[in-house]
């Protein structure tokens, strides 16, 4: 994506973040505890455009972890962002013919504050019978080893699913499924200059370190599941009857 692209999508979230009371959201995102799981501001997200806050303050200050889950069919600068016709043709290319876009999010990692992610396998929370989830990571800004790049374990998608994420009614949990430590060793880092498109499969192992640096590490990431897969109905992103999911067709709804 171009640079131009890019900077339009933060400044979007950016604006979305300062017309946004965050001293009256109270629900912090952690990837660690996992502690908003059972929060209706979380589960319902996923046709929503909403603010999670970072676990901690940055200096006093509050910040925002990411927005989510919903933008890429709420907002017309995601929308076209989303359904460029390269991503169709890659995903395409990756092997769904039939692609419906899942979930979206942009995740800040904001300097000093930007919070680790543990490692996982993102089939665990958006799980479909056959797999069919890929993953789509855009770097908004420049990843670095510095700033909290995202790593992966390369040949890491073809092991087993470690975990599945359940949600029944509203309360959610983790099942493990298979009790082998990922591995220690052998964990790369995918630094990415702005615009860079990063492509994964849904079991490949991934994690990224906190940024501890002075700049921050904006980016933009986007979930496909194939039409044709069985999308769990107890996966914890669940989708309101009256907001179906969609493919790479632009809508006519947003203007």
């Amino acid at each position: 994506m171009s640079p131009q692209a890019c900077e339009q999508l933060r400044e979007a979230a950016h604006r979305i973040v300062r017309n946004t009371d965050l001293e009256a959201q109270q629900l912090a995102f952690d990837p660690v505890d996992q502690s908003h799981g059972d929060d209706p501001w979380f589960l319902d997200s996923g046709a929503e455009v909403r603010a999670f806050l970072e676990p901690q303050r940055d200096r006093g200050k509050l910040r925002v972890n990411k927005l989510g889950h919903g933008l890429h069919d709420r907002l017309p600068l995601f929308d076209r962002f989303s359904r460029d016709p390269r991503i169709k043709a890659l995903i395409c290319e990756l092997g769904i013919r039939n692609a419906l876009l899942l979930q979206s999010m942009v995740i800040f990692k904001h300097p000093r504050v930007g919070a680790a992610v543990p490692a996982h396998q993102d089939a665990s929370y958006l799980y479909t019978e056959p797999h069919s989830v890929i993953g789509l990571w855009f770097a908004l800004e420049p990843s670095s080893a510095e700033n909290g790049a995202l790593q992966v374990l390369p040949g890491g998608h073809r092991q087993s699913l470690r975990s599945r994420y359940h949600r029944v009614d509203n309360k959610t949990f983790t099942e493990r499924l298979d009790p082998t430590p990922l591995p220690r060793a052998g964990w790369r880092t995918i630094e990415a200059s702005t615009g860079t498109l990063i492509a994964f499969h849904g079991h490949l192992p991934h994690r990224s370190p906190a940024n501890r640096s002075a700049h921050a590490r904006c980016a933009y990431t986007l979930h496909v599941i194939d039409a044709a897969a069985d999308y769990a109905a107890d996966n914890w992103l669940q989708r309101p009857a009256d907001r179906p999911l969609r493919g790479f067709d632009r809508s006519t709804e947003i203007k």
